[in-house]
């Protein structure tokens, strides 16, 4: 992907968003990378390098661009399906391996030479397990610091810095501003878009609440994913409570009613769709039928 250059420059002047996560656009003008879909004026082409990963691009002396949060977007899809080393090797950095065994015990859980496991890393992402890992930790510090009243020294050890010295210079290397503008930037805009939360205190007014962020990928219906979340959980609601109070064949007679409601509602939204999705054929009139016997009786004839 990032040896296609022009691939990669077609889909950051198109904005498209579901290049997010596969590389970063580093702008060597300014020394920023971005996302593919930032909204920012488009970088000149020689001005541009693409890089696999936001920690390729902090190993080469790039800061986060402000705008579109280029550490804050989904990694590859690949790393949740690929069995190679690579692939199970962020798998275990994202849960935190490096921090808690070290690159050492990393590798020995994989297999590998701390030496290979470096040299495959660095070949596909452009930076090794270190690298790696820190620009994960600095991703952690900040969703800790913009969304969470946690003190300073707690989210530095809750997103794995060994120290406190070490979670400052890392954010200021990384983000090119302190802990302290991060949390009061967030807390006075409310920033809200591009991935962003507005700040929230530890003590709020009302019920408690559980509030989760999810990453994901865009084009995302969520809306559509929520409702039919809800619509599924009542379902099983339903289920349950008539399992309990009827009788069991009753209570299987009417969950294969419902089963076959359901299958046959999905047949049709199915069959909808497709129709919806297949451009109708011409119409045909008199008048284009009349000149289309009349072209072939002229062929008969000539």
């Amino acid at each position: 992907m990032i040896e296609d250059f022009d691939q990669c420059y077609r889909a950051v002047r198109s904005k498209d968003a579901r290049f997010d996560g596969w590389f970063v656009t580093a702008v060597t003008s300014t020394g920023i990378y971005c996302r593919p879909s930032c909204p920012a004026l488009t970088p000149k082409r020689a001005n541009v390098r693409f890089l696999p990963s936001a920690a390729a691009a902090q190993r080469a002396g790039f800061r986060a661009c402000k705008r579109c949060r280029p550490d804050a977007s989904p990694g590859s899809p690949q790393w949740n399906l690929r069995a190679d080393a690579v692939g199970r090797a962020m798998r275990l950095i994202r849960d935190g391996a490096v921090e808690r065994e070290g690159v050492t015990g990393l590798a020995r859980r994989l297999g590998f030479s701390e030496r290979h496991l470096h040299r495959q890393l660095v070949a596909e992402l452009g930076a090794g397990p270190l690298a790696l890992a820190r620009a994960q930790r600095a991703q952690t510090a900040r969703l800790l610091i913009e969304t969470t009243a946690l003190p300073f020294t707690e989210v530095a050890f809750a997103a794995g810095f060994p120290s406190i010295r070490q979670f400052n210079d890392t954010v200021r290397e990384v983000f090119a501003t302190t802990p302290t503008e991060l949390r009061g930037g967030a807390a006075a805009d409310g920033r809200s878009g591009n991935g962003r939360r507005p700040h929230v205190d530890a003590v709020s007014a009302g019920p408690p609440a559980l509030t989760l962020r999810l990453r994901h990928r865009a084009p995302f219906d969520a809306p559509g994913l929520l409702a039919f979340l809800g619509l599924s959980t009542l379902v099983a609601t339903a289920v349950l409570v008539l399992a309990l109070v009827l009788p069991a064949w009753a209570a299987a007679l009417i969950v294969a009613v419902l089963l076959f409601a359901g299958a046959g509602v999905a047949a049709l939204v199915g069959k909808k769709e497709v129709e919806q999705a297949t451009p109708p054929a011409p119409e045909r009139t008199i008048a284009s039928v009349r000149e289309d016997l009349a072209t072939v009786k002229g062929g008969h004839h000539s």
